[in-house]
């Protein structure tokens, strides 16, 4: 097992590697660099002229004026030695002041999702299956289509709506009014975990009705193996045969599917952390390539890859105490 996770781990390594390339050369591809749009910003409106020597002079001040390599290395070794990812151009300080707060509000959230996700799809696509051809059955399997088929953003605009005009409240934003910009307190960590359940709740449906359906038929083609009806059988309680065996088997795509489900809540928390005012990393990073701020896109790219990759591996572990099988082929 130790060789497997090492094995894992290093792979871990090398992809982020790539990933760090990849990053970089996303950041170098929009034409000109921040010493330009500094400098329209700066004189633009002043009637003085801005002559390229300027704009080198500035270029030369930011370290923007070195050979992409010297400043990729640099980038990387700054995070790797130190944590520092650079300086904030468009906020006159680091990329880590920036993205700090919102970084840790992103995986809140992220983390408050696939618990709620799995939480929901893995106990519900079981009683389905055990359940099936019942009216239960039926109605989790119309529930789940619905979930397919209408977007979080929606969601999003209902719950505000039923809100706003039944609850008489909103569910905008992380924080209450009297915690907004207050220091870390036992309150502001219980006021933070209410308003983490909209979003999780909305970001959640459409991975949770894709999991039920995912949990239902792994269960049901698993209900049938011999394994089950030998433990049957040998006068097993019922409620332990179906936990150790198909139940055990039935989540292994669930696990498999854990950074890909990661993946799918990064994409949609951008238009839905719009309609619920949420304080998340995709506005910045958008905000930041147009402005050619790319030290603190490029972190951002990095760090939202970087979970994924992370949520990969832990699931490859996951995945190796559920199933010796995917251990020792991969040993």
């Amino acid at each position: 097992m130790i060789r497997f996770i090492v094995q894992r781990f290093l792979g871990m390594l090398v992809t982020m590697f790539f990933v760090s390339v990849m990053v970089f050369i996303i950041m170098e591809l929009p034409p000109g660099d921040y010493a330009e749009r500094y400098a329209f910003r700066k004189f633009s409106g002043t009637g003085v002229t801005v002559t390229e020597a300027d704009v080198n002079n500035i270029r030369v001040k930011l370290g923007l004026d070195r050979p992409a390599y010297e400043r990729y290395f640099s980038w990387i070794w700054g995070i790797v030695t130190k944590g520092d990812f650079g300086p904030a151009f468009a906020f006159e300080t680091s990329v880590n002041n920036v993205i700090g707060q919102r970084l840790w509000l992103t995986l809140a959230i992220l983390f408050s999702t696939l618990i709620v996700t799995y939480l929901v799809s893995i106990p519900i696509g079981i009683y389905a299956a055990v359940h099936r051809h019942s009216i239960a059955d039926y109605s989790l399997t119309v529930l789940s289509y619905l979930g397919l088929a209408l977007p979080n953003f929606l969601l999003a605009l209902i719950l505000l709506y039923i809100s706003v005009t039944v609850l008489d409240s909103s569910v905008g934003g992380l924080f209450s009014q009297e915690f907004e910009g207050a220091p870390w307190s036992w309150a502001k960590f219980v006021d933070l975990l209410k308003h983490l359940i909209v979003p999780a709740v909305v970001l959640a449906w459409s991975a949770t009705a894709f999991q039920l359906q995912t949990v239902r038929a792994t269960m049901l083609d698993e209900l049938n193996k011999l394994s089950v009806t030998a433990a049957r059988a040998r006068g097993i309680p019922e409620w332990k045969v179906l936990l150790k065996y198909p139940a055990r088997l039935a989540i292994n795509p669930v696990v498999s599917t854990v950074s890909f489900d990661a993946n799918r809540i990064f994409s949609e928390l951008p238009i839905v952390a719009l309609v619920l005012g949420l304080p998340e990393l995709g506005e910045l990073l958008i905000k930041s390539y147009i402005d050619l701020d790319m030290f603190v896109a490029g972190a951002i790219l990095l760090m939202l890859t970087f979970m994924i990759v992370f949520m990969n591996f832990l699931s490859d572990i996951a995945l190796a105490f559920l199933d010796p099988r995917i251990k020792l082929e991969g040993g």
